[in-house]
């Protein structure tokens, strides 16, 4: 399966994407989470994109999309939301499914309360929309952060190697699983120049995610979008309680537990890939 690798101007800024599949077939976006980028779904795209239209952008400030400084973009999952938005309209795309996973779920909410007739499904794999998923222990650095933005002592460790790893292998059964080549290029990215303030803009703008909850919570009971939550359940940022929940507004979205952690597709791609493939061929008939 050929994916292609692609560069659109939105806005002005150079967005970078991954794209496969037939043009013709049901579309799902990929929404990548933090601090990585498109390339977390390097192996995810040639195992979907025989029956559907893969589209897996880089968000701006991330991979290979541009990273103005802070000086010159104002940092905030609104404005991800409206490259993304401008992005799938410049692309021809009006009804798509979304895989969400963290960075990526605010995005796809924010996406979906602005156009829900435009979601088909969604497939959330770590990606959290409710206070029950959140882990005191490892949000409570964010959460000081927000109370006192001028003390950025804790919250800068999450631009270390040794945090990122740990995201990585963190709930893993078998770490040998995980190339280390993952985080060695994200830390990579991250530590281009200016790229720490990027990231310091976005996690003060993460207090905008938990009030937005309500609404998103409120679209799922009204619209009622089929909703595939692939979990690992060893994350320690979003818990596996924050999977189940999504059964509470849509009784029959399909929750499924795995042995993993916070990046799942490293160490159960193949299981994540049959989970999705799966659940869309019965929701989406269409991609068939």
């Amino acid at each position: 399966m050929m994916v292609h690798h692609r560069y659109a101007t939105v806005q002005g800024r150079r967005l970078f994407y991954r794209e496969a599949g037939p043009a013709d077939a049901p579309v799902l976006v990929l929404l990548h989470g933090y601090p990585t980028s498109s390339f977390m779904f390097r192996g995810l795209i040639p195992a979907l994109a025989d029956r559907y239209h893969v589209i897996a952008p880089d968000h701006l400030g991330f991979g290979l999309s541009d990273a103005p400084l802070v000086e010159e973009f104002d940092y905030t999952f609104d404005a991800l939301t409206e490259l993304t938005a401008g992005l799938l309209d410049q692309l021809g795309v009006t009804r798509y499914a979304i895989y969400v996973q963290d960075y990526g779920a605010p995005i796809g909410w924010r996406l979906a309360l602005a156009d829900p007739k435009a979601i088909t499904a969604i497939v959330t794999q770590n990606g959290n929309g409710y206070e029950a998923g959140f882990v005191p222990e490892f949000w409570e650095t964010v959460w000081a952060y927000h109370r006192d933005p001028e003390d950025e002592s804790g919250i800068r460790t999450a631009l270390t190697l040794e945090a990122v790893r740990w995201q990585y292998l963190t709930g893993v059964p078998d770490e040998s699983l995980v190339s280390p080549d993952t985080w060695h290029h994200d830390v990579a990215l991250l530590s281009r120049p200016g790229n720490d303030e990027i990231q310091l803009a976005l996690f003060r703008d993460y207090a905008t995610n938990p009030p937005l909850y309500p609404a998103l919570h409120e679209y799922l009971r009204a619209h009622r979008p089929p909703v595939l939550a692939v979990w690992g359940r060893g994350d320690e940022i979003f818990a596996p309680a924050g999977a189940r929940a999504f059964a509470d507004d849509v009784p029959d979205a399909e929750v499924h537990l795995l042995d993993g952690g916070h990046f799942l597709l490293e160490s159960a791609g193949d299981e994540v890939a049959e989970l999705i493939r799966d659940f869309l061929d019965r929701r989406l008939p269409a991609g068939r």
